[in-house]
């Protein structure tokens, strides 16, 4: 029923999304006609875990070219230069980060069946295996998640590891119907996240 879920929902996100991914990309080649160090491809791909499986991520491009082609170290990733809005194109700066734009191609990989709507952020390989190093391995048994119950806990002194060991273990004892249910409850509530423009945290 969850991947039944994804399927209908991540689907009819997409057509429900087309006029809006419309105008970003319109705002993105406006952006990069403007400001020459913005230019550059609109969607780039990073390696993420999945359930066990590396999986390339696809996002809408928030960060300058420049700031990209700097990130060769070893468990370097785009999240952590996203954080510095001197790192960010105008259009990531004013339309990408703050309602969570530029992860609108993540549906594609729900569709595709390299994550789900709702879990467990993917993390990028040197991350898990970090975080596997310490005893906690959850990210190698159930999907990444487009959201979850972390990225819509603003201001809760709870950690994202704990929100996320939380879901991991309704998924392991809930029915099917009850995890639809409480999965449909975290997608209304990332909506609701994203009215106020506040993004969706890592």
């Amino acid at each position: 029923m969850k991947r039944a879920l994804d399927i209908a929902v991540s689907g009819v996100l997409l057509v429900a999304a087309l006029p809006v991914a419309g105008l970003v990309l319109v705002a993105m080649a406006a952006d990069m006609l403007v400001c020459g160090r913005d230019r550059g491809g609109f969607v780039y791909r990073e390696r993420r875990v999945s359930r066990g499986r590396e999986f390339d991520l696809l996002k809408l491009r928030a960060l300058r070219t420049d700031v990209l082609h700097g990130i060769e170290a070893p468990g370097e990733h785009a999240r952590l230069y996203e954080v510095d809005a001197a790192n960010l194109t105008w259009a990531g700066r004013r339309l990408l980060k703050p309602w969570y734009l530029d992860e609108l191609p993540q549906l594609l990989n729900v569709l595709r069946g390299d994550m789900s709507l709702v879990g467990p952020r993917p993390w990028p390989p040197a991350m898990v295996a970090a975080q596997v190093a310490r005893g906690v391995d959850y990210r190698l048994h159930v999907p990444a998640g487009w959201t979850g119950p972390a990225q819509v806990s603003k201001g809760d002194d709870v950690s994202f590891e704990q929100l996320d060991l939380a879901y991991v273990d309704r998924c392991r004892h809930s029915s099917g119907a009850a995890l639809a249910r409480y999965d449909a409850g975290i997608l209304f509530q990332t909506v609701a996240t994203l009215r106020r423009g506040e993004g969706l945290r890592f």
